[in-house]
């Protein structure tokens, strides 16, 4: 029993000390991840000198959507980023100007995508303030296509790679129609609309462009257009007509060249040389000074905009505020994450505004189509009473605030958009599709009785009947006049001139202004002006107004992300977010369209939304 006792005591005391040992493990993971997180928190320290590099990765938006710990995986495998803040582009580049630390802004756009021409307009902006410090601007570019040559046009060296080219092909639009599609599925569209350019259904109701859709789109492209080359050929000191010029005479001039499309940029004077992306680095090292990796210090555009918030954010602490509001994406009914407006979600932090004592007035950045005419509408009223605080309503229009989009910019006490904003389209409709011949197609039929006349109506597999109709489009008469009567009490118009100038027409923000529906053409810091004049105040800083995180949450929020890398560096490419274009499945190129329709098709639901598109 003695010995049996002595190895059960000695077990016990292994066991005990393996307990202890795994206790300690586990308590310096724990603090090393910690370590780890807060590390991950602090700012980059910017060298003496350095270049400021902008590299937008895929599209340029308003606002970052989707989820931080999905982002976290993709930049762990690899992936470049899917969009860029233009927010944190334009704070950086502006403090870069001041900062005797940054000595050239570097621009690298290729692999930028399609961004609208306002908001490359506030990005153009920031890099003119630059340039005016007296510091160089320098962009390579292995080609340039519109968007990417209409940024690089801002600095004062434009560098070409050899094998590239400059196209430029204009504006244009060309939608898809599923008209024929339904029909040969044996899906019925029943439209109701009111306003005689809401083109927003003629997708899934017709197989080409109506001319009153084809009268206004060519209207604002050719504004656009018109926008682009003028602002363009001013950058870059050119005739007016040199775009024009340079695209009607590309083929031959390249075919002339022996199909050096780089030589044809050089001549017509779209860039300032030609040179690979090694020469350009020598260049900058010669500038800057070389880094311990044998290239030229540098910092990034997002590692110096968290360095400059943080330095603002304690230097002018003590300062009112000006707030600003994102609405980007479509509006929905209920609470969504940012890159969609939810009916609930905004209107929380238009009462967060409205509460903060420290926020004098307010600036709403809309970029939106619109979508739901009850969340525009909850949305509405919230700013309503945000003026009725006291607080001055200046909205800031981007690429795109139509339809719901100029829905909720009603209310405001004045409105500034970019000559390019696409705008207006104040109309209404709703779909119900029927599956009847779909259904005749497979053998099923529905048959039945009802005890009135509405009965078993609204549903896919019956048609509607007459009564259903006149019910549905007196619903959508009268929210299209409350969506009259409110723009009217905004712009302080009778109803009439705004139906005038309402029936779903899509206005470019320069005519919107002859017509009366925008104020003033200017950027989103004009607006911020506009709106600390209003609020008589002078000295002001500018709050971006998010949804709040504790503390806690974003330890939380951090802690996922880190896991996420740690997740990917240990399974490598096994751990892959699912690929859209697999679940879509042969219906991947019209998947978006197909969602709109089951999203525009909610029983009872009504719509502002704009299809219009430049590209």
């Amino acid at each position: 029993m003695g010995r049996l006792r002595t190895i059960l005591h000695g077990l016990w005391r292994g066991l005990n000390g393996l307990r202890r040992f795994l206790h300690l493990v586990l308590l310096l993971a724990i603090f090393g991840f910690v370590i780890g997180i807060v590390r991950e928190s602090l700012p980059p320290t910017v060298p003496e000198r350095a270049a400021l590099v902008v590299e937008p990765q895929g599209q340029l938006v308003e606002q970052l959507s989707g989820d931080a710990v999905e982002r976290a995986i993709e930049n762990a495998q690899g992936e470049g980023p899917e969009q860029t803040s233009l927010w944190d582009l334009v704070h950086a580049i502006r403090a870069g100007a001041t900062d005797d630390r940054i000595r050239v802004l570097v621009l690298n756009l290729d692999e930028m995508g399609n961004a609208g021409l306002p908001m490359l307009e506030e990005l153009a902006g920031a890099i003119r303030v630059f340039r005016a410090s007296g510091k160089p601007v320098i962009v390579y570019g292995s080609s340039f296509d519109k968007d990417q040559y209409y940024l690089a046009a801002q600095a004062s060296q434009i560098y070409l790679d050899p094998t590239g080219y400059v196209l430029i092909r204009g504006y244009g639009r060309y939608p898809l129609y599923f008209a024929g599609l339904l029909k040969k599925l044996g899906v019925k569209i029943n439209v109701f609309r009111v306003g005689q350019f809401k083109s927003a259904v003629e997708i899934f109701t017709r197989n080409d462009m109506s001319k009153a859709d084809k009268k206004q789109s060519l209207a604002y492209l050719d504004a656009l257009w018109s926008t682009y080359q003028r602002e363009v050929t001013a950058a870059r000191k050119l005739p007016a007509d040199a775009l024009s010029n340079y695209l009607d005479s590309l083929p031959k001039a390249v075919a002339a060249a022996g199909g050096d499309a780089a030589q044809v940029a050089l001549k017509a004077g779209l860039v300032t040389g030609l040179a690979d992306k090694l020469q350009v680095e020598r260049r900058l090292v010669a500038l800057v000074g070389q880094n311990p990796q044998g290239s030229f210090n540098a910092i990034s555009a997002n590692e110096y905009a968290t360095i400059m918030h943080q330095e603002h954010r304690v230097r002018d602490s003590d300062k009112p505020r000006i707030g600003v509001i994102v609405a980007s994406g479509e509006i929905l009914d209920g609470d969504e994450p940012p890159g969609l407006i939810g009916g609930g979600s905004l209107s929380h932090l238009i009462r967060k505004a409205r509460r903060d004592k420290h926020i004098k007035a307010v600036v709403l950045r809309v970029d939106s189509p619109g979508g739901s005419v009850s969340a525009s509408e909850e949305i509405y009223q919230q700013l309503l009473a945000l003026r009725a605080a006291g607080k001055p309503l200046v909205v800031s229009m981007g690429d795109l605030a139509a339809s719901g989009g100029y829905y909720i910019s009603a209310p405001a006490n004045q409105i500034w958009a970019s000559p390019a904003t696409l705008t207006g389209s104040i109309g209404i409709f709703a779909l119900i599709p029927t599956f009847t011949g779909a259904m005749n197609k497979l053998g099923i039929a529905s048959d039945g009785v009802g005890t009135t006349p509405l009965a078993g109506q609204f549903t896919p597999e019956q048609p509607l009947s007459s009564e259903a109709r006149e019910l549905i489009q007196s619903q959508i008469d009268r929210g299209y006049e409350q969506f009259v009567s409110r723009v009217a009490a905004g712009r302080h118009e009778s109803p009439s001139s705004i139906d005038a100038i309402g029936q779903g027409r899509v206005w470019a923000g320069a005519d919107a202004v002859r017509v009366g529906l925008v104020d003033h053409l200017g950027t989103l810091e004009d607006a911020v002006r506009a709106a600390a004049a209003l609020a008589k105040v002078k000295q002001y800083r500018v709050q971006f107004i998010q949804p709040h995180l504790s503390w806690a949450q974003q330890l939380v929020q951090r802690a996922q992300a880190r896991a996420a890398r740690v997740a990917v560096s240990v399974l490598g490419p096994q751990l892959k977010l699912p690929e859209l274009s697999a679940v879509e499945g042969p219906l991947g190129p019209y998947a978006h369209q197909l969602e709109q329709l089951a999203r525009f098709s909610q029983r009872g639901k009504l719509y502002a939304y704009c299809f219009c598109s430049a590209n």
